[in-house]
């Protein structure tokens, strides 16, 4: 059998501790994947996250880990504002890189990381994959043999609120417990679209298939924000609303803001000529797929493909299958629906939303994927 994939984590801030590192250090997936290593510039965060959960090395600064590290693999975990040179610097050492959502900004970056990485020989997994899930698949499904009848539109979108200031991780006073969020509320790589919105976009293209043009309105609703009796200052777009065109005039509203929702969450809404699938409700009555039952019991995320035992206590397991993805793709060479080229058209989207605002025009997309049977 091939060798457990050794696997570095660069950042360890909320999405680190609170999934990453308490899923990949259980017993269950040595066998398969282990955390060797783990980096952090804030002094002493790296080394008392090792400490924690049980991992040989910590380094404060990325070239070290780069360069004395023992590993296979990278799960950038950092600000997305850095994922673009971080996993650059990865693809160059000859790593295999997961990206947390969302891979970088622009679709330049994500063009040049897959060229890399191929030229490399090197794989790429994106978050969040979420074309895993069996109900997203199921709604694929019944929309291509037509049980919407002719479908119409669409509608998929996320807001801020107060929940990165409020996570647990961020209330204490020692190095894993006073994580600071401001970078999510700056350029570059913050904002609802980048951090939020990426996941009902993924869901709706994986669904739907690429989109082919877009036009948005975008600004910034709040200048600053308050995280434990201080202003933040923000600079970064936390207002966008967006309209896609998927072609034959079926559109799509998609949304990122810092108040609001209409939907179930994330999870896109579909309305056709026979009818509506909302949340997971097809006109009103609930959707059947595979471990429906399950996942009413313990959450959606106890049917993705390696959530299995006590993954499904722990926060973040979307962000743990996807790591299992790069995993068995690199072991076993099995393909991912988390694949670099749907993360790379989900970009395109969220850029063109900005240049679509600031230019007033319409945005031809430039990028497609091949959706995975």
């Amino acid at each position: 059998m091939p060798q457990p994939l050794r696997l570095a984590v660069l950042g360890t801030g909320s999405i680190s501790l609170r999934g990453i590192l308490p899923h990949c250090t259980m017993p269950d997936v040595q066998d398969r994947l282990r955390v060797t290593a783990v980096c952090d510039p804030v002094p002493g965060r790296a080394r008392a996250a090792a400490e924690r959960f049980g991992v040989p090395q910590a380094f404060e600064a990325y070239d070290d880990l780069l360069r004395d590290g023992e590993f296979d693999a990278v799960s950038i975990a950092s600000p997305i504002g850095l994922h673009y040179e971080q996993g650059v610097a990865a693809v160059e050492a000859g790593k295999h890189v997961h990206f947390n959502k969302t891979m970088c900004t622009q679709v330049e970056e994500a063009d040049d990381l897959i060229a890399r990485a191929e030229r490399k020989g090197v794989k790429l997994v994106a978050s969040p994959g979420e074309m895993l899930r069996p109900h997203n698949r199921r709604i694929r499904e019944m929309i291509r043999q037509g049980d919407l009848g002719r479908l119409a539109w669409a509608t998929t979108g996320a807001a801020f609120g107060t929940y990165h200031e409020r996570e647990r991780v961020r209330q204490g006073e020692d190095v894993l417990a006073n994580i600071d969020p401001s970078w999510y509320y700056r350029r570059p790589g913050g904002g609802p679209l980048y951090d939020m919105t990426v996941y009902g976009l993924h869901a709706l293209t994986g669904i739907l298939g690429p989109a082919k043009r877009m036009t948005a309105l975008s600004g910034v609703g709040l200048s600053e924000r308050e995280f434990r009796g201080r202003m933040v200052a923000c600079d970064m777009d936390d207002n966008t609303l967006m309209l896609l065109d998927f072609g034959e005039t079926l559109f799509a509203f998609v949304y990122g803001t810092f108040a609001g929702s209409i939907g179930r969450g994330s999870q896109p809404s579909f309305f056709g000529t026979k009818g509506s699938i909302v949340g997971q409700e097809f006109n009103g009555q609930p959707i059947e797929y595979e471990g429906r039952e399950l996942a009413r019991e313990k959450g959606g995320n106890a049917l993705l493909p390696h959530v299995v035992g006590p993954h499904r206590e722990v926060e973040e397991a979307h962000v743990f299958e996807d790591l299992m993805q790069l995993a068995d793709l690199v072991r076993e060479g099995i393909p991912t629906v988390s694949n670099a080229e749907h993360a790379r058209h989900v970009i395109d989207i969220i850029e063109s939303a900005y240049r679509s605002a600031q230019s007033g025009q319409a945005q031809e997309l430039r990028t497609t994927f091949a959706p995975l049977a």
